[in-house]
């Protein structure tokens, strides 16, 4: 390399990194300003739909959330002044007409909602073609489930290898159960009632709740953005193809191996062999305490009489 070049590189990498930098700064200090009145407002107000909205934003939560780099007229784009008015800011088209769609879904801010696929066009896609999306789309029900349904309040979307992401490990079960452990929901959409009690008294719940690290979730059998009904023939649950959902973990599984693998009730020989051996083993304990205690007095007892007498 010419030092003529040498030169203009060392010029150059500075002012690309620089040019790369400036947006994010901006948006720090847009979503800066904004945070001076929304971190101190507390309680809640009413919208002229008649919605009631929590306009305080946690400042530490949102800096330490993967979206703390946006500006955030990014998403609330019809906030386009600062202190604002009535909302009135520009909105693309694309956006504007899905946001006509999640109107139902999200009566505070669809735009706003909509504005994710500007980030999330492909996983947004899955979620619109997915049970949950359709549910929403083509039902046109307000109680499906969409993104701030499962990944919590955007301000504070933290990555799923967080300890406290609401998609992660340790909390998915428990995010997915808002739903599909709801009396409510399952009398609705005829769903399957014990899935949350069956998961939990499962191998797979069990091991989840001692804390492995590497257990199946939900997610891992149903996927993540993209969840069909079981009887879908692309569902990766229907039929054959839970051979391959069991087979990323379970090396050889087998047609005789899968049903092993659900959230169909236990019958009545597991459920009552479990309660025999649960009996048997408070028993042992039981037997052990109870000769141990009577071993411990007949000591004492020998001790106190051969005391006498001796004297």
């Amino acid at each position: 390399m010419s030092i003529l070049n040498k030169r203009l590189l060392s010029i150059a990498a500075p002012l690309l990194f620089l040019a790369l930098l400036l947006p994010s700064l901006a948006s720090a200090q847009e979503a800066a300003s904004c945070l001076t009145c929304h971190s101190s407002m507390k309680g809640k107000i009413k919208t002229a739909g008649g919605s009631l909205i929590d306009l305080n934003i946690d400042t530490d939560r949102f800096q330490a959330s993967v979206h703390s780099a946006l500006s955030c007229v990014d998403c609330h784009m019809k906030f386009s002044d600062n202190p604002h008015t009535t909302p009135g800011g520009a909105v693309p088209a694309p956006i504007a007409a899905l946001a006509q769609k999640l109107a139902a879904k999200h009566a505070v801010d669809p735009v706003a909602a909509a504005a994710c696929t500007k980030c999330h066009e492909a996983t947004y896609n899955k979620v619109v073609g997915s049970v949950h999306g359709k549910n929403i789309f083509d039902k046109n029900q307000t109680d499906g489930a969409f993104c701030i349904d499962c990944h919590g309040s955007p301000h504070y979307i933290v990555k799923a290898t967080d300890p406290n992401a609401k998609m992660g490990r340790k909390h998915q079960v428990e995010t997915c159960g808002k739903c599909h452990g709801d009396k409510k929901l399952i009398e609705k959409y005829h769903l399957q009632e014990n899935v949350m009690d069956s998961f939990n008294e499962s191998f797979h719940g069990r091991k989840l709740h001692l804390g492995h690290t590497k257990v199946p979730v939900c997610a891992s059998c149903h996927n993540a953005h993209d969840i069909l009904t079981k009887t879908d023939s692309s569902s990766p649950v229907f039929g054959k193809n839970k051979i391959a959902t069991c087979g990323k973990c379970h090396k050889g599984a087998n047609e005789k191996f899968v049903p092993a693998i659900s959230h169909q009730k236990p019958g009545p020989i597991p459920h009552y062999t479990e309660k025999a051996l649960i009996a048997l083993l408070l028993s042992t304990f039981a037997f052990i305490v109870i000769h141990v205690l009577l071993e411990a007095f007949s000591d004492i007892r020998d001790a106190i009489f051969r005391k006498g007498r001796d004297e």
